[in-house]
């Protein structure tokens, strides 16, 4: 027997909507304009931004894209993140930039005009029915949008439809840089010259943090350090649990949805020897309290900075001599990091300084069999068998920020105040290392902070977490009471 083929598949959920109750919804809808006031966090600082950007590309016209929507099953898309350059430049951070555009067009001069091109607000005057049934794009589905006249006014930026986008993309006159790879609409309307290029000028350009910047930086680690103060008070909840990591992912990203806009990265809860997994992110573990826990995380402010801060905690409240004995030399190895930051410091110097530490450490203790000096030499390396990874990397929109940024500039160059940064040097002591005795087995410390390069040093901007043997129990036993 031969099966009918189905007229169609299914798409919509939602019934027909009939010419009498399209005519009611276009109708009796009172005006809700913005405040008159209202402008993007950081406006003031935006303009300079870009002029920074223009001026490295005089004459070229420059298309930095928000992005588009990623579908995650069948009809239901990913939370959308702007990019963070398109940010950085805009002050425009919200889920509502999906396909948003900003264009630096050059003015035949030495200068530039800036222009946003959107998806506006939809009327609500019977002649389109995006606003109610528009799932992806519709005020009933996803929430206001501004219209043109109010993204001019938030940004201060020139504003047009995003329907005159693809005629605008299409002019091939001058030289004309996208930041590719961020919206494949741009990316199959435009060829781009030198887009690499521009992905480089642009981590370059963040590279130094303004003020304003760094007052983000200093929110997102309060939060962050309200979020670690959360967790500690539910350890009693979370060890009960069967899979007791996955309770502590889900009280810190409470707090980072409640305080920001989310979490800045995911959140890594490693407990025993989960912690030798560097990006340890499944978090579907049990908790014991005879082993330590390594919290990894960072709560994203609602302009998109991020925190990045790690603490190993024992989860019975108090170290035992053997996990002591760990932390305290990876307390040491980042101490000599810090004590590295300073303006003029080569980039690599501080995990270099945290590196001579570790591994003499491992020497004294006789993980190593051969001495620190020979361990420390470029052709031999073998200290890193138990500290496997770079001890930080700059911090800012993104978690590991500016990683376009050349190497000159950044990996091989020197700090300058204003640069933000972690310092996270740790020990991984797998657990079927056979090269370990057996006390030290399945032990993983990390102790990360995040500072911000001064005149004279650095700031410890998450100094609101203790980062001592005594300070974390003392602080886990007045959370805990």
């Amino acid at each position: 027997m031969t099966r009918p083929i189905p007229s169609a598949n299914t798409g919509s959920h939602d019934q027909p909507i009939s010419p009498a109750l399209a005519a009611f919804m276009g109708a009796s809808w009172a005006a809700t304009p913005l405040p008159a006031s209202a402008r993007v966090p950081g406006y003031r600082m935006m303009p300079a931004r870009r002029t920074r950007l223009s001026a490295a590309f005089p004459g070229e016209r420059l298309i930095v894209p928000a992005g588009q929507l990623k579908v995650r099953t069948n009809d239901v898309d990913y939370r959308f993140r702007p990019h963070s350059a398109f940010a950085w430049l805009t002050g425009l951070t919200g889920e509502d930039q999906v396909g948003n555009v900003l264009v630096l067009e050059p003015d035949g001069g030495d200068g530039y005009e800036p222009v946003l091109y959107l998806r506006p607000r939809a009327a609500r005057d019977g002649v389109s029915d995006e606003f109610y049934r528009d799932r992806r794009y519709g005020e009933f589905w996803t929430g206001r949008r501004p219209d043109l006249a109010e993204a001019a006014q938030l940004t201060g930026l020139r504003t047009e439809h995003a329907d005159a986008l693809e005629k605008v993309l299409g002019d091939r006159h001058g030289v004309v840089r996208v930041l590719g790879g961020v919206d494949p609409v741009v990316d199959s309307l435009v060829e781009g010259d030198g887009n690499a290029e521009l992905a480089t000028v642009l981590g370059e350009l963040r590279l130094v943090k303004d003020a304003w910047e760094v007052e983000q930086m200093q929110l997102a680690v309060d939060y962050t350090t309200l979020a670690f103060e959360d967790v500690v008070r539910a350890l009693p909840a979370a060890l009960r649990h069967r899979r007791g990591e996955r309770w502590i992912e889900g009280v810190f990203n409470l707090r980072a949805r409640a305080e920001g806009n989310g979490i800045g990265y995911e959140t890594i809860v490693a407990s025993g020897a989960h912690a030798g997994v560097l990006h340890w992110i499944r978090n579907d573990g049990p908790l014991d309290p005879s082993q330590l826990l390594l919290l990894d995380a960072g709560v994203e402010t609602d302009t998109l900075y991020t925190a990045d801060i790690t603490r190993t905690l024992p989860l019975g409240g108090t170290f035992t001599p053997v996990q002591r004995q760990v932390y305290e030399l990876v307390l040491a190895a980042q101490q000599a990091g810090i004590d590295a930051l300073r303006p003029g410091a080569r980039y690599r110097d501080f995990h270099e300084a945290a590196m001579v530490v570790l591994a003499e450490g491992l020497a004294d203790w006789g993980v190593l069999r051969i001495s620190a000096e020979e361990a420390l030499r470029p052709d031999s390396g073998l200290y890193r068998r138990y500290t496997l990874c770079s001890s930080g990397h700059m911090l800012g929109l993104d978690e590991h920020d500016c990683a376009k940024a050349r190497a000159e500039t950044y990996l091989d160059g020197v700090l300058e105040a204003g640069q933000v940064l972690t310092v996270e040097p740790g020990l991984y002591l797998q657990r079927d290392d056979l090269t370990l005795p057996a006390e030290l087995r399945g032990i993983g410390v990390r102790i990360e902070d995040d500072l911000v390069i001064t005149e004279d040093g650095a700031r410890l901007l998450s100094n609101g977490l203790p980062r001592t043997v005594a300070g974390i129990e003392t602080w886990m036993g007045e959370l805990l009471g």
